[in-house]
Formats: C-alpha cells, structure tokens, sequence
C-alpha cells in the first residue's frame, strides 16, 4: 500500500490541506476550514463524495482541525494512519535558523514560535496549526517546510542589506525571501522540461499571483530573491508596493502625520495594482484598460517594467540563462502580463510565440518560439506536492 502525507497550511482564520498519495503524487481529497473564530465559520471538503460544504462556528485551530478529521471520516477517504507517513506543514518565516525543512518537536515549534515578530501574521498561526495537528496525530512525524529555506543558499551580497551591522544582527534584519517551495518546485521542473539536472541550469523564476515574487535560480540553487526581510520588497503586488524608496515613508510620517501602523496598512493593503488602479484582480485592470481608463493602463506598464527590472538584473547575475518560467496564478493564467512583461527583452534571446502563449495554462507549456535562446514557459506550481516530497525524505532519512 503506497504512502500518503496530509498537507497542513494554517492562516490565522484558516486551515488549508490536502491528503496527497506518494505513489502517484495525487490528491485524494482536499479542503479548507476558514472564518475560524468568527461568528460562521465555513468547511469545503473535496473527496471521494465530491464537494461537501458545511458552516458553523469553529472556535479555534483545534476545533477547525477536529472538523477536518470528521470531513475525512464522513466523506472520505478514511485517513489510515499505518500509512500516513508524515503530516507536512507550511511555514512562512524560518530565519536564518532552517536551512531545509525540520522533524517538529517542542524545541522545533518553539523556535517558529519565537521567529513571529519577522512574520506576525503567519507564524503564530502556524504555530496554533502545528499544535491542533499534533493533537490529532500524536504517533505520525509532522514536518515543518519553511517557505525561506530554499533562498538560505543566497550569498551575502544579495541578502546583506547596507545598514549598520550591529543593529542588523541584533535585530535578525536582512533577506529572506518567501515562495521558497513554489520557486524550488518550479525551478526543479523546469530542468526536467528542458531534459537537464537542475544543477545544469540557470533558471529565473516569476511567481506571479496577488502576491509576486522572483528568484534567480542558479544550478538549482537560489543566489537572489525579490521579497526581503518580509513579503513587502520586490514587484507591485496586488495591494503591496513592492519596492519604493524607504524615504516616502519618513516624508509621509512629517508631512501627513502618518503613524507607523498607518505606513504599515498603506504599503501593505493600499498600494500595488489596488493603489494604482482601485483594483487588485488583474482581470479587472484588464477591463478597465479595455474600457479607456488610463491609471489602470499606467498601473500595468509600471508592473510590467517592475518585472523587466528583475528579469534583467537576474539574467546579470546569473550570467546565462536557459529558462524563465512564469507560474501562481496570474503567472499561469494571463496572457497578457506574459506578453507585456517580456515584450523588448528580444536583445536578451527571450522571444514569445504568441500562438502557444494564448490563453489560460493548466500544464506545463512552452511559450517561446523554437529558436529562442531562452527558453519561456508557464509551469503550474505545486507547493503542497513540494511539502510533501520534502517531507517523506526527511522522515525516510530520520529512519535509516
């Protein structure tokens, strides 16, 4: 009977899963409990009986996670726990403290625990994750995946920022990165596409959802990310910056007497394509573009030089460059920022076929033309199937 691991990825109101079979790497069933601590919270459970939706209250993590349990029980497919190999965790922030993916135990959880203050909104709801789950599989390894792990491989130069060193090191400030899962798994693929080892290629990867970043990937080690200290650095996101000169913040703070959190809330959830445009799904810039509006016009062309900017600089570092891979969800399902955003990059050997870009892509496809140097393609992530492989070859390690 071949393997299972139960993917676990806890919000701070949510508890995401999926139930994936090792064998065939597919997923028996997967689901969400959200508005956790809400007066309705809401379950979608997707197994062998199709879709079952239920709302009720849900208290808290444990009580969400007890309501998994029974989703599985009632709906299938029955959880056996003789083959459930590990129960694997996203988590967000692991510092410079986890270089690869950990065996959870106390000293594990208290160490995300105390990570928090670099990410308040992910890691301590991870933490409540982690603790309903080991409840509920008390004899199962559970495997925490940090989402900064595979950017640890990063020089100093590209995660040293130039501020006073004592203070950084006091303060653990310096690049992290995020999507590390989503960047390893995309940047691996793409070298399987190209019928190459991943330490063979240099690929550039653009992750491309609400929220965005890059990865310079060099022999299937990253040497540079977008996002830094936290999630906020790097390409105009769907209500985030990106990179803006830290300056507007001091300039804001004396002249609209801004305060701190308002800074916070202004880069974070008022900025971005939602700033510029009033819109955060790219769907909706579109159509206003269609429609003659032209902050949403100049909303995309600053999006898309935001997006050449990396491209350019990675290609500097990295010297060569086999393949960009465009993924997440705007990556994956939208033509036009595909188009645009390589659009002039010619010179650099990136031409697009537009005929093979047309349209949504549910898998792998090449987007180049044959003769394109570079090498363009849409690669649909797969974090949670990341997680998982991650996680059984450290339980199998662990074992021999």
């Amino acid at each position: 009977m071949s393997e299972q691991v139960l993917v676990v990825n806890s919000g701070s109101s949510s508890i995401k899963y999926q139930l994936i079979d090792m064998a065939s790497e597919q997923a028996l069933a997967t689901g969400i409990v959200e508005r956790i601590g809400l007066e309705v919270g809401r379950a979608k459970h997707e197994g062998l009986d199709g879709e079952t939706v239920l709302e009720r209250h849900v208290a808290d993590h444990e009580e969400g996670m007890a309501i998994v349990l029974s989703l599985f029980a009632e709906h299938g497919p029955q959880i056996d726990e003789s083959r459930l190999v590990a129960v694997g965790h996203r988590i967000v922030q692991g510092g410079s403290v986890f270089a690869g993916p950990a065996l959870v135990d106390e000293t594990v959880q208290q160490q995300i625990a105390d990570l928090s203050p670099l990410a308040p909104l992910h890691n301590p709801a991870h933490v409540a994750g982690l603790t309903a789950a080991r409840h509920a599989f008390p004899n199962t390894p559970h495997v925490a995946v940090f989402d900064t792990s595979f950017h640890q491989t990063m020089p100093p130069a590209a995660y040293t920022y130039a501020i006073d060193r004592d203070l950084a090191d006091r303060y653990a400030i310096r690049r992290y990165g995020a999507h590390g899962t989503s960047h390893k798994f995309v940047s691996r693929h793409t070298a399987e596409l190209l019928g190459k080892d991943p330490a063979e290629v240099n690929v550039i990867v653009l992750h491309l959802g609400n929220g965005a970043s890059a990865s310079a990937v060099q022999g299937g080690r990253c040497i540079d990310t977008s996002m830094g200290l936290t999630p906020l650095a790097g390409l105009v996101m769907g209500s985030r910056s990106g990179d803006i000169d830290p300056a507007v913040l001091f300039h804001l703070s004396r002249e609209a007497g801004m305060t701190t959190d308002d800074l916070d809330n202004l880069l974070n959830r008022r900025s971005g394509m939602l700033g510029l445009s009033g819109h955060t799904d790219m769907r909706d810039v579109h159509d206003a573009v269609a429609a003659g509006d032209e902050r949403a016009r100049t909303a995309l062309e600053v999006y898309y030089h935001r997006l050449r900017t990396y491209v350019g600089a990675y290609y500097a570092h990295l010297g060569h460059v086999d393949a960009i891979a465009f993924t997440a969800g705007i990556g994956e399902n939208d033509d036009i920022v595909r188009e645009n955003s390589m659009a002039g990059l010619e010179h650099l050997g990136i031409v697009l076929d537009l005929e093979r870009n047309a349209g949504r892509k549910k898998t792998d496809t090449l987007i180049s033309t044959d003769d394109s140097p570079v090498k363009v393609f849409v690669v649909p992530t797969n974090e949670e199937l990341e997680i998982a492989r991650e996680s059984v070859a450290l339980v199998t390690a662990s074992q021999d």
